[in-house]
């Protein structure tokens, strides 16, 4: 099995060195991740500078590996497109420091990874854990590593992922894993008006989490439970009950 590997913290993140030095206990193990942390980048590409790439020393030297100076979405692509001489059996991105739950997914550069992936027609796995200090990831990559075990590759649907969340609380504390849907994240943002020395006016954006209700089965409440979070998604945005809607004004 070949495994492409790549996040959004950056190629020397804690995240993917404890994926890596997991999984390749059983799969071949290609990085193409990002040179330095590119959080919230969502679904960008780099188009209007040049995508610089150097190849990465790995201790392991049954991993090759290149750091990009790009975005997330930028790597999946160079790495299938440019890099790797075919394609893997898996995209994993991760393991990112901080939770994507809910609506987040529309931001996160981890998922974005994952939904080119997707996008190609490739199995594919974002995860991240819900810590957004130092922890431990590495009962995290175990989890994953079990996962692809019990994945039949190709059994997903094509365009589809798979969006992990877990945790940050003891192995033997987790409460299982649940299959679950997207639920809601909203945030009171704050914009800090500034001034550089220059006298140039900018913002600095802050905010807090709001309470938000969720269903039981979503996936915000599944972690804040201590259940593994594991949600299918796709990226047909479509609402399809409003075509029919739309259908009747006649337009």
């Amino acid at each position: 099995m070949h495994i492409l590997l790549t996040n959004d913290d950056g190629i020397a993140a804690p995240g993917i060195k404890a994926l890596w030095e997991e999984l390749s206990n059983f799969a071949k193990i290609t990085v193409v991740a990002p040179d330095s942390e590119k959080s919230a980048t969502s679904q960008a590409i780099t188009v209007h500078h040049p995508i610089r790439v150097d190849e990465y020393f790995m201790e392991n030297p049954d991993i090759r590996a290149w750091r990009v100076g790009g975005t997330p979405t930028d790597c999946v692509k160079l790495a299938l497109e440019a890099l790797l001489l075919g394609y893997p059996d898996l995209v994993i991105s991760g393991i990112n420091q901080g939770p994507n739950l809910g609506t987040d997914v529309l931001y996160s550069g981890t998922v974005s990874a994952a939904i080119e992936g997707a996008m190609h027609g490739l199995p594919a796995i974002a995860v991240s854990l819900d810590s957004w200090h130092p922890y431990d990831f590495t009962p995290t990559a175990r989890i994953i590593a079990n996962l692809i075990k019990k994945m039949v590759l190709g059994s997903l649907p094509r365009y589809t992922l798979l969006n992990v969340n877990v945790p940050a609380i003891p192995a033997d504390e987790l409460a299982g894993i649940t299959i679950t849907k997207l639920g809601v994240r909203q945030y009171e943002n704050t914009f800090e008006r500034r001034q550089d020395p220059r006298g140039r006016v900018y913002y600095w954006m802050g905010g807090k989490i709001m309470a938000t209700d969720n269903d039981p089965d979503s996936d915000v409440m599944t972690v804040s439970r201590g259940e593994v979070s594991v949600t299918p998604i796709h990226f047909d945005l479509t609402n399809y009950e409003l075509m029919h809607l739309l259908t009747e004004w006649k337009l």
